[in-house]
């Protein structure tokens, strides 16, 4: 069976959420998601505010303090917000890609070959059994370890190397700091965790982005070889419109092509941008190129049709937060009505106590 354009679409809207806002608790959301692209510290906060009702930033910040979520370095080496036992099932999986970042990168590979990772990890491992360190105090403290060693190379090997969290403050909405590190195995001391399996990880993928191509999958992970995994498992499968496999979890559906998709905020590193090999099932390659820039930062956005059609960012100062939206082509009269509804409640939430504007301008 062949999947439409507009199918995928909607299947990955309704997948994500975004169809219309659910009403989960926060842990499970975060779970059904597979995770939250975390790169900066309040993403999280956004995506689960665009798709959960009367979702709250506490609701969040409790779980990062209570150890329920964590932030870590995982799919495609980028820092993502996951639920307590998928960091420690997951880690191990992705650890090939870790090591390929530190074999890969031009600035940290030299320096890097010079020295035993095996000894740096030891001793990575023997300073945080004493308390969390800073990505500053740590860095320095093993380069006094490591004479001639720059302190950027090392903590760029002890974050790949190890299965460090970020731990709060870090992450806590309105809260600041630079990342302050603690072995993931020590920080989450007693959570139970299944073995890893690669299997798995395909199966949560599924269940928050299929149906999806091997390479969707790989691209998500940043794993390869996933087709010798897939192949092994009990998938159903489709074709999309250039006649390449999708696979989904047998049990899943997927909407009709009619199925309205309301208007949205989608915010900064928002996860359906990034978490496939052929993104345009969501946003164009042209209008791509201006959402995520060259230094990999992702653009709030428009989401119209179940498309991206535009860019969103806030401003604040002198008592005063401003919401400013850039369409990328003329919005129907009721669209852009319904972003500037949205806007306004995104204010509310992330603003409460300033005043707010939110301006529609000509991109």
């Amino acid at each position: 069976m062949q999947l439409s354009h507009r199918v995928l679409n909607r299947a990955t809207l309704e997948r994500q959420l975004l169809l219309r806002r659910a009403k989960m608790p926060v842990l499970d959301a975060v779970a059904h998601l597979a995770g939250l692209q975390a790169q900066a510290p309040f993403p999280p906060y956004y995506a689960l505010w665009c798709r959960l009702q009367g979702f709250r930033p506490d609701d969040l910040s409790r779980l990062l303090l209570d150890r329920s979520v964590v932030r870590m370095v995982l799919m495609r080496g980028t820092v993502h917000l996951v639920p307590a036992a998928d960091a420690l099932a997951w880690r191990p999986l992705v650890q090939t890609v870790m090591d390929r970042a530190v074999t890969a990168n031009n600035d940290h590979r030299e320096p890097l070959s010079k020295i035993d990772h095996d000894a740096v990890s030891k001793t990575v491992r023997e300073l945080l059994r004493e308390r969390p360190y800073s990505s500053d105090q740590l860095g320095k403290t093993l380069a006094e370890h490591y004479p001639g060693t720059p302190a950027a190379s090392l903590m760029f090997l002890a974050r790949a190397a190890l299965p460090l969290v970020q731990i709060p403050p870090r992450g806590v909405w309105g809260k600041a700091g630079q990342p302050t590190y603690q072995v993931a195995d020590h920080w989450l001391d007693g959570v139970s965790v299944a073995d890893p399996s690669a299997a798995g990880l395909v199966c949560r993928y599924l269940a928050a982005f299929g149906p999806a191509t091997v390479a969707d999958m790989q691209t998500w992970a940043g794993v390869t070889k996933l087709s010798e995994v897939v192949e092994k498992m009990d998938l159903r499968t489709y074709r999309d419109p250039n006649g390449r496999t999708l696979y989904d979890l047998p049990e899943a559906t997927v909407p009709d092509e009619d199925t309205p998709a309301p208007p949205r905020l989608l915010g900064p590193f928002d996860q359906t941008l990034l978490s496939y090999a052929d993104r345009t099932r969501v946003i164009s390659d042209n209008h791509r190129k201006r959402v995520i820039t060259q230094n990999g930062l992702v653009k709030g956005t428009l989401l119209v049709g179940g498309q991206v059609k535009g860019l969103w960012e806030t401003t604040s100062a002198r008592g005063s937060a401003t919401l400013v939206m850039t369409p990328f082509e003329r919005l129907p009269k009721r669209d852009a009505a319904a972003l500037e509804s949205a806007g306004r409640r995104l204010l509310t939430w992330s603003d409460p106590g300033l005043t707010h504007d939110v301006r529609l301008v000509s991109g």
